[in-house]
């Protein structure tokens, strides 16, 4: 009760952050965008990471009104990157979405009005919604996804691989990315069993027409073994540790700056 009292005054003080993670193409690592991350600045507790933070706002419905609050400062945030760094393909965020907001009606406006509100292209967000909660009510989320796939949001799957989904839904889904759970990133040398679930991901990715992101990416040997096996994007502390906006820009400028230098194909 007291961590829910302390949630309810952040909003009202603005002591929430939005970290970002970079994601970058395992190719050749191109930056391809970030993912935005919760974390508040509590002014006792110091940072306080998002597993202490989520399942209090989610069980006292706060979850709707942070996530519209990380949404609208990290479009803000992208759409400077926009303007700074003029890449091709542009820059995409990723923010994830409770599965709260799936019985409100007004879902798609309020998301459309935040990227009106920040010059966001739909298409340079992306939404991530973990299985479980597509699994709760199938018919739901298959309404809900098409009205903001509609938007030109882009639709990815969290944590792909560890719930307790069948595969049958993906096809009624709009859904463009398949997100790899780090659980089966960082086994992938001891247990070949892992190795061989990532590359089923990684391939039904490819015959649906999506584009598959490995989490949780700590080693070399866990990039390079990715790309070989066709993973298109990656992210993790091998990459970068999730950075405040002004970190994020500097990496960002860095890492553009190394893949203009270096001769095409080459690893940044």
């Amino acid at each position: 009760l007291g961590l829910e009292a302390d949630l309810r005054r952040a909003l009202e003080r603005d002591e929430f952050r939005v970290y970002y993670q970079p994601i970058v193409a395992l190719r050749d690592g191109r930056a391809m965008g970030f993912e935005a991350l919760l974390r508040w600045q509590h002014p006792e507790r110091g940072l306080v990471p998002p597993d202490r933070i989520i399942p209090v706002a989610e069980e006292s419905g706060l979850i709707l009104a942070i996530d519209y609050w990380v949404m609208s400062e990290a479009c803000r945030q992208l759409s400077a990157w926009h303007r700074q760094f003029p890449v091709e393909p542009p820059l995409t965020l990723n923010v994830n979405l409770s599965g709260k907001h799936f019985t409100r009606p007004d879902l798609a406006d309020r998301i459309d009005a935040i990227l009106q509100t920040s010059g966001v292209p739909p298409r340079s967000l992306r939404l991530e919604i973990t299985e479980s909660v597509i699994m709760e009510n199938v018919n739901l989320a298959i309404v809900t996804l098409k009205q903001l796939h509609a938007l030109g949001l882009q639709i990815a799957i969290d944590d792909f691989g560890i719930g307790y989904s069948s595969l049958g839904y993906l096809v009624q889904l709009p859904v463009d990315t398949l997100k790899i759970d780090r659980s089966f990133v960082s086994r992938m040398a001891q247990e070949s069993g892992k190795a061989e679930i990532v590359q089923t991901i990684v391939t039904l990715a490819r015959n649906l027409g999506m584009t598959a992101i490995a989490e949780g990416i700590e080693t070399a040997e866990q990039r390079d073994r990715l790309a070989a096996l066709g993973c298109d994007h990656g992210q993790g502390y091998l990459i970068a540790t999730p950075m405040d906006r002004e970190a994020a820009t500097a990496w960002l400028a860095r890492r553009l700056a190394e893949a203009e230098r270096a001769p095409q194909g080459t690893d940044v």
